[in-house]
């Protein structure tokens, strides 16, 4: 039997029951959200029951509002009456099991997700930070009220039930070329350059997954690769709220390998970007989570053609930069010293699992 989600108001009148928090949108269309809402109309009086869907932008706490500016930006919601009933569902397989896990005065729902919203992402909080994280969220609510979308109506807490859903995306089937970057560069008090050349297997990898770069140097000048440096950059661009975007070093390893004047390297040099490196970076991106279970570092924003930026929220995308640390010979020593970097581009996302 597997798991069943629920979640009762505080004044027992409403519970509401899911079968699943993880929705995936398979590109062309989303997982339909099924659920039941059991009503207990003991206290309801002149109120009736809804539930609805809703996709959220959250910039900050909602206990730091102030001054009615809202830290919360719904981007899309839908709503329907589930008591008296007005509309039934088409039953799936997933209301029947839930129905009878219910009981009996449970109303049954759907809602259809629009596949150009974005996919659940939080942004990690700091230490001594409190209340939800930011990020976009889907959340199902069940709650009680006199008119189904009155914005002066107060809908009291203790007559809500509400479950935090997740909408994710999984690795395309097919994976396509590795990225290839190159450069030339020349040095003071040099008459020859450095050749760096860097390349991936694949365009695409997976949470966890060992990442191996072929990396080929031609040291043609007359200084000494000292060492190489492998950074992972994520950038996360904030599109709805506000401009901000900024970037955060999701992995920096340094690797021993020497390369003298006039010396070649032909090898392959292996990293793994983890969450569990980085649990201290404040606003790093992060797939959505749910309560406080484990999560991984955000999966790369696939955009689709003719979809607005704006609508999806938060963009998530991460790169692969090879610096070459380079000393000076002679007699100006460090004063020549330089860096040779190139970068490639890394998708990071979660493998399609088993049916």
């Amino acid at each position: 039997m597997a798991k069943i989600f629920k979640k009762t108001s505080g004044n027992g009148g409403l519970t509401l029951y899911l079968g699943k928090r993880d929705y995936v949108d398979h590109v062309t269309a989303v997982d339909r959200v099924d659920g039941v809402v059991k009503v207990d109309t003991a206290d309801f009086g002149d109120r009736k029951a809804f539930v609805q869907l809703a996709c959220a932008f959250r910039y900050g706490s909602e206990d730091l509002d102030v001054m009615g500016l809202c830290f919360r930006k719904d981007i899309w919601f839908e709503q329907t009456q589930i008591y008296p009933e007005s509309n039934k569902p088409q039953l799936s397989a997933m209301h029947e099991t839930l129905l009878k896990k219910a009981g009996d005065n449970a109303y049954p729902f759907s809602f259809e997700i629009p596949n150009n919203l974005p996919c659940s992402v939080s942004l990690q909080p700091g230490p001594d930070d409190k209340g939800k994280a930011c990020g976009v969220d889907f959340e199902v609510k069940t709650y009680l009220a006199m008119e189904k979308n009155n914005p002066d109506e107060k809908i009291e807490k203790k007559d809500t039930a509400r479950l935090v859903i997740r909408k994710i995306q999984y690795a395309p089937s097919q994976v396509g070329a590795g990225p290839k970057a190159d450069i030339c560069k020349s040095f003071m008090m040099s008459d020859k350059p450095v050749h760096l050349e860097a390349s991936l297997e694949k365009d695409l990898y997976f949470h966890g997954e060992t990442i191996p770069i072929k990396v080929k140097i031609n040291n043609e000048s007359n200084k000494t690769v000292k060492k190489i440096k492998i950074t992972v950059d994520q950038t996360t661009d904030i599109v709805l709220y506000s401009a901000d975007k900024y970037t955060k070093a999701v992995l920096c390893q340094e690797f021993g390998e020497t390369v003298d004047a006039n010396g070649t390297l032909d090898k392959t040099l292996s990293i793994t970007p983890l969450l569990s490196d980085n649990k201290e970076k404040r606003g790093l991106a992060l797939d959505g989570r749910l309560k406080d279970e484990d999560t991984n570092l955000a999966s790369t924003t696939m955009l689709r053609q003719g979809v607005e930026k704006e609508v999806l929220g938060i963009l998530v995308s991460y790169k692969i930069k090879i610096n070459l640390m380079v000393a000076g010979g002679g007699l100006l020593g460090g004063l020549t010293a330089s860096d040779v970097t190139v970068e490639l581009p890394l998708n990071l996302m979660h493998p399609k699992p088993e049916e």
